[in-house]
């Protein structure tokens, strides 16, 4: 009671945009001009944050106490990153990847080459669950194929990171899957179900417009040895089979029967330690040595072993610690008012359900811009708007969907945020030369907003209760 009597005061404006400002300024700072990893600029940030709360009136106490709510609401997805980082060690080791990656290069011809090229990225990124590793692996080869061709590499560049972002913002085995359902308040199945209403529109268009675009390369010949060595390397160091897909089927059926993530998830780590043994032949040892360091491919083919050479508990860790601290600096500026007094400016000019996706992909893409690291532009708006969307009734899928359809994708559209700097200077095509052709990326934030009018992507919190996570508990 006493604690109630003595409640501070909300934070003004001004006081919420200086705390928001430093974090931009010292991100950009340290991200863009020194290249070091977002989470000590993160760290400093949350400082100031605290800092300037303290200033506002709340005791260390209450400070300490919004950090731990903040941490509290993602403990779901720290919790499945934990999880997805064996999943991934031991889907490796078992030949479950490496099978999704087999299969999918197999589809690889000549005529099709474009809209292959997104389809291919997109199986490997739904198998790895990262756009990065797809990217530097597979991008590569395909690059190196599209130069043979004859193709204008900024052209196979904007099909290739499509085809990764897909695979990325719908794989349960990604990092930002995962975050942006936890930082809205339900869970990763939940989210990926939403999300393939406008992701497969999108996704359509895409390989429409890709296929209209090989027509006029595809009847060069083209140079298939990089794809014959990785199949090739594949097959040759690990038992490819049929039958070690059915562990990602498992866990699509998971999704589809509504389990809840985590036992979904770990249904599909067992049933990939089981394929281990019977397929691949391992020893528990070695199962459990890739559960929690990974998996380190040694075949001696370099695209294979950049690829391969992933997952383990031991390397979530860079995700689950950023979003430790990136919680914590959402947790102090929820509990002192700082966001809510940035978000009723913003809410002034919005008017229904549009008009909030409007609002949070736009939050999203300038958090890209300004703090040039999607992960931030993930937990900043999602905690920003998250309040907003309670009060009016919706459901928090709505706004993860919002949250990746612009939070993740648009991050490889900005030449100086970290996903812009890894793709272009991977592929070698700059950001504005293969912008146009990314179209993935930049439709998928425009039909977010676009299909929220005919409510496609309009979900109402009590038509779905159930998979509310209630941050408040």
């Amino acid at each position: 009671m006493n604690e109630q009597q003595s409640q501070p005061r909300k934070a003004y404006l001004w006081e919420a945009i200086i705390s928001f400002g430093f974090l931009i300024a010292v991100m950009a700072i340290g991200i863009a001009k020194y290249e070091v990893d977002p989470h000590i600029p993160m760290l400093v940030g949350t400082i100031f944050a605290a800092i300037m709360a303290l200033k506002i009136g709340y005791s260390w106490d209450r400070i300490e106490k919004s950090m731990f709510h903040g941490i509290y609401q993602a403990l779901q997805a720290i919790i499945i990153l934990a999880i997805i980082g064996v999943l991934i060690g031991v889907w490796i080791l078992a030949g479950v990847v490496p099978s999704m990656i087999y299969y999918g290069l197999g589809i690889l011809r000549p005529s099709i080459f474009l809209v292959a090229s997104v389809i291919i990225a997109s199986i490997t990124s739904l198998a790895t669950g990262t756009s990065w590793g797809t990217v530097g692996t597979i991008g590569i080869a395909l690059m190196g194929i599209a130069a043979g061709l004859g193709i204008p590499l900024p052209m196979a560049a904007g099909a290739i990171i499509s085809g990764a972002y897909f695979g990325d913002k719908l794989s349960p085995l990604s990092d930002t899957t995962n975050l942006a359902p936890a930082v809205a308040g339900t869970d990763v199945f939940t989210h990926v179900k939403f999300m393939l209403k406008s992701t497969i529109v999108v996704y359509i268009i895409t390989l429409g417009f890709f296929l209209f675009l090989g027509f006029k390369y595809g009847q060069a010949g083209a140079d298939l040895s990089a794809i014959n060595t990785i199949r090739d390397g594949l097959s040759s160091n690990i038992k490819i089979s049929p039958l070690l897909l059915l562990p990602p089927l498992a866990v699509i059926l998971s999704i589809a029967l509504k389990v809840p993530a985590i036992p979904g998830i770990t249904i599909g780590i067992i049933l990939g330690v089981v394929e281990a043994f019977l397929i691949q032949g391992v020893d528990l040892g070695q199962i459990l040595n890739a559960a929690y360091s990974g998996f380190e491919s040694a075949t001696g083919i370099v695209e294979i072993d950049e690829l391969l050479t992933a997952g383990g508990l031991e390397n979530m860790m860079f995700s689950i610690s950023l979003t430790i601290l990136a919680m914590m600096f959402g947790g102090i500026m929820e509990e002192t008012g700082q966001l809510e007094a940035i978000v009723k400016v913003i809410l002034r000019f919005v008017k229904g359900a549009a008009g909030l996706i409007t609002a949070t992909v736009f939050t999203c893409i300038l958090s890209n811009s300004t703090m040039p690291e999607q992960y931030i532009a993930i937990v900043v708006p999602g905690r920003m708007f998250a309040p907003a969307y309670k009060e009016k009734g919706f459901h928090p899928k709505m706004l993860s969907n919002a949250l990746e359809s612009a939070g993740t994708v648009t991050s490889a559209l900005i030449p100086w945020n970290t996903c812009g700097v890894f793709m272009s200077t991977t592929l070698g095509v700059s950001v504005g030369a293969y912008f146009k052709f990314a179209i993935f990326n930049y439709l998928m934030p425009l039909a977010a907003i676009l299909l929220a009018l005919p409510g496609i992507t309009v979900a109402l919190a009590k038509d779905d209760p159930g998979t509310i996570i209630d941050s408040n508990l």
